[in-house]
This record gives structure tokens, C-alpha cells and sequence, in this order.
């Protein structure tokens, strides 16, 4: 389920305040990769633990929040840090 565009414009970082966009496919299944392989933390130091089959990511590609049944888990604890991954 994809998020349409009328929400996306209104979506935003609750921390940053940073518009989100869809994070594409290449750089999802890179980040997927990655949370099979160990190690990716959300922003609370905690073990992301489940693959994502959608995400948002902020337009200043520094925090991705999943979307879990098409809802944006948009909880400031729950964003994960680019800084952590060279290609998410």
C-alpha cells in the first residue's frame, strides 16, 4: 500500500520538522539487507528486528520511519539514523 501524495504533503519529521518522501525500493532493500544482517538501531539504541516493506525517509536523507499497514510510524524514538549505513 503505497501513501498517497495528498498525505505525503503533509507528512513531515516530528523532530526536524523535514518533509518526508517514499524511500525507493533500491534503498529499502539495501536497508532491509542490512537489518537481516545485525546492527541497525532505531534512534532509541534499540535492535530494529523486523524487515520493512515500506518507508519514509526525510528529504534530508538523515532519519527513515516504517510504515507498518500503510500508517506511518511517525515516533521520534522510532526513526533510524542514516548515519549508521553507508547506502540507506
Amino acid at each position: 500500500m503505497t501513501i498517497p501524495d495528498s498525505l505525503l504533503d503533509i507528512l513531515c519529521c516530528p523532530v526536524s520538522h523535514e518533509p518526508l518522501r517514499p524511500l525507493e525500493r533500491s534503498r529499502l532493500k539495501t536497508l532491509n539487507a542490512a537489518i537481516e544482517a545485525g546492527g541497525v538501531l532505531f534512534v532509541d539504541g534499540s535492535a530494529v528486528e523486523a524487515t520493512l516493506t515500506e518507508a519514509l525517509i526525510t528529504r534530508d536523507g538523515k532519519v527513515i520511519y516504517a510504515v507498518d499497514q500503510g500508517v506511518p510510524v511517525l515516533l521520534p524514538d522510532s526513526g533510524i539514523g542514516t548515519t549508521q549505513f553507508d547506502d540507506a
